[in-house]
């Protein structure tokens, strides 16, 4: 497809960069996208910027066990608990239980993948298949690095709603992943939506997903508020390097393709 289907959010140009640091970022990656061309770049970029995320998270996970040990943000944790706890029907549970499966490890690649597929035969171009393995996988190396840099323990077993889990609590992977992959799809779906009024709502959707997804880790139990609040930081962070990495892409093969008009 003609690189200028994807050229425009609305009446924003996305190859054109404004701010200073922007435009430094074009500079710096145009040597590499002229040696290498548009898409391997992109994938590189991403490459990079998903190790440099990983470690990124790993060093977050250190100052965030600080201020846990200090009862700073995580003097939350515990209010949100029992909140949640004294909220908790037997029905909703049921209910809840079945939406957070949606993110999980079994329901979130199945959903990716499905979209994946129907966004790239609708719209007849390889960039859904590119973006959003990216950006899960990079989402995994997130929760992976911080999982393992602090191997925090989930709220009590006696308070949690069953099945229960055992894998570290810091960050919750759901509410990464929910921000990543939903964050992904609304960002593929308002590049070629017209109306302002369908991308508000798709946006809207989207962090709505993100949000429910995060709050139901708390409700269950299975996670901290504080996990959640960390893992949707994190999420948005990496959404901005993807983003980022494709908005180069597109600058860099745009640039191409007015290269070689003028040269026939």
């Amino acid at each position: 497809m003609p690189a200028h289907q994807d050229q425009y959010v609305g009446p924003r140009d996305l190859t054109r960069w404004t701010s200073p640091m922007g435009r430094f970022l074009v500079r710096c990656v145009r040597p590499l996208a002229r040696w290498a061309g548009p898409h391997a770049a992109l994938l590189l970029l991403i490459a990079i910027g998903g190790g440099v995320a990983a470690a990124l998270t790993a060093a977050s996970a250190e100052v965030y066990e600080s201020v846990v040990e200090a009862d700073g943000v995580a003097a939350l944790d515990q209010p949100a608990l029992d909140l949640a706890v004294s909220l908790r029907e037997g029905w909703f549970d049921a209910f809840i239980t079945g939406y957070t499966n949606i993110g999980g490890p079994i329901g979130m690649p199945i959903l990716a993948a499905s979209v994946m597929v129907l966004l790239a035969v609708h719209r007849r171009s390889w960039t859904p298949a590119i973006l959003l393995p990216a950006a899960a996988f990079g989402s995994l190396l997130m929760t992976v690095a911080g999982k393992d840099a602090i191997g925090r323990l989930r709220p009590p077993m006696d308070l949690a709603v069953p099945p229960y889990e055992s894998s570290p609590s810091f960050p919750s992977g759901h509410s990464l992943n929910a921000v990543v992959i939903a964050g992904i799809v609304a960002y593929l779906l308002v590049l070629r939506q017209q109306r302002k009024r369908t991308r508000a709502l798709t946006v809207t959707l989207a962090v709505v997903f993100a949000v429910t997804m995060g709050l139901s880790r708390v409700y269950l139990g299975h996670h901290w508020l504080t996990d959640v609040l960390v893992a949707w930081t994190l999420g948005v962070a990496w959404l901005a390097v993807v983003i980022t990495a494709h908005r180069l892409f597109l600058t860099f093969r745009l640039h191409r393709t007015a290269t070689r008009g003028v040269t026939t």
